[in-house]
């Protein structure tokens, strides 16, 4: 919300982002990368996420704003919930 009570811009119907965007943007060469987390562990990300109340319209993490189908793939990102991470940066 902003300071006036209305939704955030990246809340609004108009803004919001597709599974086949993410998909799209997930087929890209550098998710194919060893930035990224094996399946396995990016299986657990998800279900995390996606047992999360922070987690809004089956794409947006409300703690940091990301997209956590994006976010979860990244070795070197973590859960940003505040005293209540539900996962850690991956070390290989």
């Amino acid at each position: 919300m902003n300071s006036r009570g209305g939704e955030c811009k990246g809340c609004r119907d108009d803004y919001r982002v597709t599974d086949e965007q993410i998909d799209r943007i997930l087929s890209a060469p550098m998710f194919q990368s060893d930035i990224c987390v094996p399946d396995e562990v990016y299986e657990r990300r998800l279900a995390e996420c996606g047992n999360c109340p922070k987690f809004q319209y089956g794409t947006t993490c409300a703690v940091c704003g990301c997209f956590v189908r994006i976010a979860a793939k990244y070795k070197d990102r973590a859960c940003p919930k505040a005293g209540d991470s539900r996962w850690a940066k991956h070390v290989s």
